[in-house]
């Protein structure tokens, strides 16, 4: 069974509310029908329901029985408007208003309020968008200052064990965090670690030295976002800076590290910037033949997934169900 598939699987045992405002994508229609058939999560739609009843009608989709919420005409758009305000006060009626009648402000307001329990959006809005949307009207998670992404990574075999799964991040969001940020990045992916796939996290704060081999800015911002880390979550084990040989290799971790509970044995791998992550995970996908799941967001105080642009029907059935297992 795949990933998704046990994601799948996870979702259908207690669905939850998921909106989707990108309404006007026939990937989204499409991958709707089939969410609300196999009782992957209960979906909403937002946007003018004659329109798309008669678009999903002439692609041969039904969901007559679906709830679709046009902004304006919604029970919610005044008191949203003054949640919206109540979060941000600098913001004026007018503004809030205006912001509020594009669909994935909306959404994000439904989630904030607790009308849904999860968002999933960006196959017609970029990445950027989708994360401003949901920074102003969900917000950030207790602790956190921003937003991050990870992926799962399921390699054909590493050490023997086949399907092998490391969690990479950030690969997608964070271009050069700051100590503090990497930290919470590392915090956040142990967790969501432990929460999706229910392993134990071992978390690797990854460098081009391993403790002090190397001395730069780059190697002292890893060895800072360590320190930050241990404090701010002390039940996980984490450990840096880590070449990433010693990260995941045993035997070279023997060599180059005296004592750690992470080093050759990590499961989470920490990059240092957006420029390692992104380069790590699409050689360990396309040169190493593993499955890249993701990217993932996390870091909002309520579940938030982001599309590719070019994802498939069956990329946002899986999106969602990872979105709903979130929300559990």
């Amino acid at each position: 069974m795949s990933i998704i598939d046990q994601f799948i699987k996870k979702s259908i045992t207690n669905p939850k509310t998921i909106v989707f405002p990108e309404s006007d994508d026939e990937r989204v229609l499409r991958a709707v029908e089939q969410i609300h058939n196999q009782n992957i999560a209960r979906p909403i739609l937002i946007g003018k329901a004659e329109t798309i009843l008669k678009f999903a009608q002439e692609m041969g989709i039904k969901l007559d029985h679906l709830p679709i919420i046009f902004p304006t005409e919604s029970e919610y758009f005044l008191s949203f408007i003054k949640a919206y305000i109540r979060k941000r006060p600098n913001i004026n009626e007018k503004i809030a208003e205006k912001l509020l009648r594009k669909p994935l402000f909306f959404a994000g307001m439904m989630v904030s309020e607790g009308r849904a329990d999860g968002m999933v959006a960006g196959v017609s809005q970029a990445t950027s968008t989708v994360i401003q949307a949901a920074s102003l009207t969900i917000g950030f998670d207790h602790g956190l200052s921003n937003p991050s992404s990870f992926f799962i990574m399921v390699l054909p075999e590493f050490n023997g064990v086949r399907d092998h799964i490391l969690i990479f991040a950030d690969c997608a969001v964070n271009i050069q965090p700051t100590p503090k940020q990497l930290a919470e990045i590392a915090v956040i992916t142990g967790r969501n670690a432990k929460k999706l796939l229910d392993i134990e996290p071992k978390i690797a704060l990854l460098s081009f030295s391993t403790k002090g081999s190397a001395r730069h800015a780059d190697t002292e911002k890893v060895i800072q976002a360590t320190q930050i880390e241990r404090e701010i979550a002390p039940d996980l084990d984490i450990d840096g800076e880590l070449q990433a040989d010693a990260a995941i290799i045993s035997s070279v971790a023997q060599k180059k590290v005296k004592q750690s509970a992470v080093a050759g044995k990590s499961n989470v791998l920490i990059f240092p910037d957006l420029d390692s992550g992104n380069i790590a995970y699409k050689l360990v996908q396309y040169l190493g033949k593993a499955q890249a799941y993701g990217p993932f967001l996390q870091g909002f105080a309520k579940p938030v997934s982001d599309l590719s642009r070019g994802a498939s029907v069956e990329d946002i059935v899986g999106v969602t169900a990872v979105t709903v297992v979130q929300a559990q």
